[in-house]
């Protein structure tokens, strides 16, 4: 775990960044971790995220993949819960409802370890979903950067692209895609046209 943090009874880390920072193979990281430490783990994710694996698995860019439960709400992880479950993993967790800030905290407070990865920032560089309650209230938040397609420097936005250029503010939040549809960038690379600078960029 990141800094060597240890705490008795439960508690919640929130892994963080942009799309291609590394978030999701740092999750199965600690997933594969306290496997080895003999804990038992239980994997959810989004059910919109089926890339690369499929619904039934969380798998990184890099196709690292472990078997996970889909869920389409904070409140299906209660009902699908092993309650025999040590350590609760929760990919892309910035697509879940905002019960999910309530749903984890009483799992920490239960005693367990709660690892969760998302997408801090949405493609127009604002703060997604639950993410900054999520950030506020865990007792550790690890923020990884990609690397900016454009200039090379550390990347903390995900860019999105719509037939090869910026989408525009108005698009809509969530839209699921991978390297063909979105770019990590820089905050100096990044582009969010307005509406009607993507209308003039269209004539």
């Amino acid at each position: 775990m990141s800094g060597g943090f240890q705490a008795s009874g439960g508690w919640m880390e929130v892994i963080a960044g942009s799309m291609f920072s590394g978030k999701t193979e740092e999750l199965l990281r600690r997933v594969r971790r306290a496997t080895i430490a003999r804990k038992r783990v239980q994997v959810f994710k989004s059910h919109l995220d089926d890339r690369y694996a499929g619904l039934w698995a969380v798998s990184s860019h890099d196709r690292r993949t472990v078997d996970a439960t889909p869920v389409d709400s904070s409140s299906q992880i209660l009902l699908r819960l092993d309650p025999m479950a040590q350590v609760i993993a929760i990919d892309e967790v910035q697509f879940l409802d905002a019960g999910i800030v309530r749903v984890v905290s009483s799992l920490a407070e239960r005693g367990r370890r709660v690892i969760m990865a998302g997408i801090d920032t949405d493609f127009r560089g604002e703060p997604f979903g639950p993410m900054p309650q999520l950030m506020a209230m865990a007792e550790v938040v690890d923020k990884l950067h990609a690397i900016c397609v454009l200039c090379g420097s550390p990347a903390s936005r995900t860019q999105r692209l719509i037939a090869g250029q910026p989408a525009s503010y108005d698009s809509p939040t969530i839209m699921v895609g991978a390297a063909d549809s979105y770019e990590a960038r820089c905050r100096a690379c990044h582009q969010v046209p307005q509406r009607d600078e993507g209308q003039q960029s269209l004539l």
